[in-house]
């Protein structure tokens, strides 16, 4: 199989590059990636040039940018409408939802409070239009090994002092980029269509995270800044996706092990 890999410059991008078997060809925006092909998605005619070129069999599409409509939502349809046939597995995010209490199931309508969530949203329905077989993948914080994820940042520069807090009320299920990664790889080639959830099986706060993440790396987690903060209690159930993986989603308190 030849597999595009767009935003193959990101930390899901880059673990996707690592782990996969497959051919892979990685496309970039700004930052040069060897043996990549430079790629704005925010460009239709550019993103059904490279594609047409590279003639992929399947499509991981990471590529996205917070703060960005054009980017994150018309590039995911541009992708989608280029795709040609191509198996196509879209990576979307909990931001989709609003806060509760209880967990979201895969069937549950999105409901987002961000712009980002909009985008992500906006995404998700023009894909499954246009691409129905495609696979919508939506997934929760992803937490690296080597320090290189923003939440591991986040750790050590507040760890160190700078201004920030950790929210005792933000909670999310997050996920292992390796898991992520194989998870992603292992539905690509499935028979699954639709919509799943592939994030971790442990909730937690920000702050709880956070101090996982510094006990890990010999950092002092009472020395974390915390406050309550808004109640944001975002989680994914993604139980029904388990059931069809091999790839184990592992919980946060496992994978951030000392």
């Amino acid at each position: 199989m030849r597999l595009l890999v767009t935003g193959a410059t990101g930390l899901l991008g880059r673990e996707l590059l690592r782990t996969a078997t497959h051919e892979v060809v990685p496309t970039y925006h700004s930052h040069v990636v060897p043996g990549g092909v430079q790629l704005d998605v925010r460009r239709r005619d550019a993103v059904r040039d490279v594609i047409r070129s590279v003639r992929p069999d399947g499509i991981i599409h990471t590529a996205y940018q917070q703060d960005d409509w054009a980017t994150t939502a018309e590039g995911a349809v541009n992708v989608a409408l280029a795709a040609d046939g191509a198996r196509l597995v879209f990576v979307s995010s909990d931001a989709v939802f609003g806060p509760r209490e209880t967990p979201y199931a895969e069937h549950e309508s999105p409901c987002p409070i961000t712009a980002y969530g909009a985008a992500k949203a906006a995404a998700e329905t023009a894909i499954r239009a246009i691409t129905p077989d495609a696979i919508i993948a939506r997934t929760s914080l992803i937490i690296g090994s080597d320090g290189h994820s923003e939440e591991e940042r986040r750790v050590r520069r507040l760890a160190a002092g700078e201004p920030g807090v950790f929210y005792t009320r933000n909670i999310r299920c997050p996920v292992h980029v390796n898991d992520l990664a194989t998870a992603l790889l292992e539905l690509l080639v499935s028979s699954v269509i639709g919509i799943t959830h592939v994030a971790g099986p442990e909730a937690l706060s920000r702050l709880d995270l956070g101090r996982l993440i510094a006990v890990r790396d010999g950092l002092d987690p009472q020395a974390l800044p915390f406050a309550p903060g808004t109640p944001s209690d975002i989680r994914l159930d993604s139980s029904r996706t388990q059931e069809v993986l091999k790839t184990r989603l592992r919980p946060a308190s496992e994978f951030l092990l000392p």
